[in-house]
């Protein structure tokens, strides 16, 4: 029986970690192979002479296209021919049509309909051995994605096992925008997990707390070097220095590598020295972002939620019992935030504020 296989991904924009299911050819077939089939199918038809018919029709295709026709072949698809490009007037001139012109194919319902009620799927094992890393904990903390110059960074997942001191691999963490660190101390390597004592790169900007991590190893005595790159992106705590004073420094935040921040701390009201998190959530219904402040545990206290469309200076309420009463933020680029927020980090975007007086 003929299957379709496919083997599982993992999908690095979902929290909690999820998998996709990805489609894997076993062959390619060409022209010739249909060709084939069909005189397989249908003996009385020479081979030579089904080439020729197939090619015809995509020259007879053409022809209708070019002479400014929609082809649909029932039960199967249709051809049509769609202009990009932007006229600033009614009366700009269409852009070469090199650039402009495109072609598109839409399989008709029923086609996909008969490949879905004869289809037997095939699972296949995970992809060829690579280092995977699937969480990155910092211990001390106890939250995944935050890497902490004085905690202990826990990478959990598979095929992890490399020699530092052998030279058969090792474990990088780079900077999103500058900096590259190869990382030295580890208390525990194993094929499942590592724990190091994360040595941190600086950026060129502390807003510019964003951070890959990945390991490179060897299987085998003469085997090639395999990567693996964990798919979420780590952030630095970020400190805000004096926010017990009426005119802080600013702080900047929720960025990536960007020259300037998306996000700046302004202002709070505080009574004591705290660490907490400040959560930024893209909200596809409203087409908005959700601002809240959270405590270091995951599904703990959370400060009221602040709905957000745009630029501008806003005033987030702390949660309950927490020395920050309040945190005022300004937004500076809402447009590049969002899309990082959707991008880069599956909709939730978490920042560590340490915040002292």
């Amino acid at each position: 029986m003929a299957t379709i296989q496919w083997r599982p991904d993992i999908n690095p924009l979902t929290v909690p970690l999820s998998y996709s299911a990805r489609f894997i050819p076993r062959n390619s077939a060409g022209i010739k192979d249909i060709a084939a089939d069909i005189a397989r199918q249908h003996p009385n038809f020479n081979e030579a002479d089904i080439l020729t018919i197939l090619r015809a029709e995509d020259k007879a295709i053409q022809a209708r296209l070019l002479n400014g026709e929609q082809v649909t072949k029932e039960g199967c698809c249709s051809w049509s021919l769609a202009f990009s490009g932007r006229l600033d007037s009614p009366n700009d001139p269409l852009p070469p049509l090199q650039e402009s012109l495109h072609v598109s194919v839409r399989v008709s319902p029923p086609f996909v309909e008969t490949i879905r009620q004869n289809a037997h799927a095939e699972r296949l094992p995970m992809r060829m051995k690579l280092p995977q890393i699937n969480q990155a904990e910092e211990t001390l903390l106890k939250l995944n994605n935050v890497l902490s110059p004085s905690g202990v960074l826990q990478l959990s997942g598979t095929n992890l096992q490399f020699d530092p001191e052998g030279g058969s691999g090792g474990c990088v963490i780079e900077g999103t925008r500058n900096g590259t660190a190869t990382q030295t101390h580890f208390p525990v390597i194993s094929n499942t997990s590592i724990m190091l004592m994360p040595e941190v790169p600086e950026q060129a900007n502390p807003w510019n707390n964003e951070y890959r991590i990945s390991v490179n190893t060897y299987y085998s005595e003469h085997g090639i070097l395999r990567s693996g790159t964990y798919g979420r992106m780590l952030r630095t705590p970020l400190t805000l220095s004096s926010f017990g004073n009426p005119d802080p420094p600013e702080v900047g935040m929720l960025t990536g590598s960007a020259d300037s921040p998306y996000v700046s701390a302004v202002g709070s009201t505080v009574t004591a020295a705290e660490t907490l998190r400040i959560q930024a959530v893209y909200d596809v219904q409203q087409d908005m972002i959700l601002f809240s402040l959270l405590d270091m545990h995951e599904g703990g206290r959370t400060g009221e939620i602040m709905v957000i469309g745009g630029n501008g200076e806003y005033t987030l309420s702390g949660f309950t019992d927490s020395a920050v009463s309040s945190l005022d933020i300004r937004v500076n680029d809402y447009a590049a935030l969002k899309k990082i927020i959707r991008n880069d980090y599956g909709g939730r975007l978490v920042d560590v504020l340490r915040v002292t007086l």
